[in-house]
């Protein structure tokens, strides 16, 4: 059975491990994947043409379902600045370049530096399963790649996310949309049910005790002398 999405403090700790990984690659492609949905498949074969980062959307390519493929997926601030920070990484990026090349790591220097060679931008990265499983045991997270996109879809619903807009983001086929309402079924009821409380009256606020405090009486004003009349 799935786990449930991964709490705030779990994607903190996982994206940290993820960040030192000598795998530069891993961390941009699990922000990606934490913040668009994206599958696996359509992360690692991005090209640099399918993203447009001053309108913070990409392009999805091929896909798993035909509704999935050429799909626009917007992207956060989080996802546009782990971009950003990647794209400058390679400043001689052309459109046909993958996102995620193909490149060896290796270690330099008495420190064990990481260095990156016969980096090849034509050609995407086959696998970050190695890279992943290792920041996975150092944060001490357990979950599959795939929960990251299932994190993603959860956290859209419990935002109040109508399931049809969250069904485009992800590029679902009909018949997965209506398998999935019943799988999130609950967190649709919930957001629903928060919709309708904000009509209840809200519980009048405590009484500031100071305020109840009644003012000093103003100080008596001596009554003027009769006058004498003569």
């Amino acid at each position: 059975m799935p786990r449930s999405a991964l709490t705030p403090d779990e994607e903190d700790r996982l994206l940290a491990a993820c960040s030192k990984s000598r795998s530069r690659s891993l961390y941009p492609a699990a922000c990606l994947a934490l913040y668009t949905g994206l599958r696996r498949s359509e992360l690692l074969s991005l090209t640099w043409g399918q993203v447009d980062l001053e309108k913070k959307t990409l392009t999805v390519g091929d896909s798993k379902t035909e509704s999935g493929a050429g799909r626009l997926v917007p992207l956060n601030a989080r996802a546009t600045t782990a971009l950003t920070f990647w794209s400058e990484i390679f400043p001689d990026r052309e459109p046909q370049h993958a996102v995620f090349p193909s490149e060896r790591v290796g270690a330099g220097t008495n420190a064990f530096t990481p260095c990156y060679t016969d980096t090849e931008v034509d050609s995407p990265v086959k696998s970050i399963k190695e890279g992943w499983e290792r920041a996975k045991r150092q944060s001490k997270v357990h979950c599959r790649w795939h929960d990251l996109r299932h994190s993603f879809c959860t956290r859209l619903l419990e935002q109040g996310v109508s399931l049809p807009k969250v069904a485009a983001i992800l590029g679902w086929s009909d018949s997965t949309t209506v398998r999935m309402a019943k799988r999130y079924g609950h967190i649709g009821e919930d957001s629903l049910r928060k919709a309708v409380e904000t009509l209840d009256p809200k519980p009048a606020e405590p009484k500031d005790e100071k305020q109840e405090q009644q003012q000093p009486p103003a100080p008596c004003q001596p009554e003027p002398s009769p006058t004498t009349v003569h």
